[in-house]
């Protein structure tokens, strides 16, 4: 099985690696975001347990989102594997899904991280914010401090995917092709 932990900052270009990824390797994207809003649309009581925290302005605890990871693992038995995308984001976090996968008689094969130098994701970001209108995407002290925050939580995941040999950093420049030629040549080179 094929786990893949897709990291990147905000427009390195994740998204559209990630479809490439699925289209590829035939594996299924995780994004808690998606899976928390899944879960609460469909009443899951894990999805009612994350509303109620999530309408007092709480964040929804770890155990809660695992859960919900296990209950979508469990829900794909035949799957060729999986992208995280959004999670991890602490060391705990990963600590986590490590146990999770390990019950589950599997484990993370690689954490992909597009490195993307600060310039072209501030330029990237402010192209994207004229078509997207998101106003995250307009303001470069916004974008700035978006870049820094995924800087200052990633590198303890960085150094723990290291220490297990599973940290592969993909050089996030170039067009969509030569990237995703990058990222295929990091999986099949650790699948031999």
């Amino acid at each position: 099985m094929l786990n893949i932990v897709l990291f990147g900052p905000p427009g390195a270009g994740k998204g559209t690696q990630s479809e490439n990824l699925i289209a590829k390797y035939k594996l299924i994207h995780l994004s808690t975001g998606d899976i928390l809003r899944g879960e609460i649309i469909s009443g899951t009581i894990l999805g009612l347990e994350a509303k109620k925290l999530m309408d007092a302005g709480q964040l929804v605890p770890d155990e809660v989102v695992i859960g919900m990871i296990s209950s979508k693992l469990d829900s794909n038995p035949t799957a060729n594997g999986f992208i995280f995308d959004g999670f991890p984001r602490t060391t705990a976090q990963a600590e986590a899904l490590d146990s999770l996968l390990k019950e589950k008689s599997t484990s993370i094969s690689m954490m992909l991280a597009l490195e993307v130098d600060n310039d072209e994701l501030v330029k990237r970001l402010l192209n994207r914010g004229l078509s997207s209108g998101r106003p995250d995407d307009a303001n470069t002290d916004v974008i700035q401090n978006r870049i820094n925050e995924y800087n200052n939580k990633t590198l303890p995941l960085k150094n723990y995917y290291t220490a297990q040999g599973k940290f592969k950093s993909i050089h996030g420049i170039g067009t969509i092709e030569e990237i995703f030629a990058s990222i295929s040549n990091a999986i099949d080179s650790h699948n031999l």
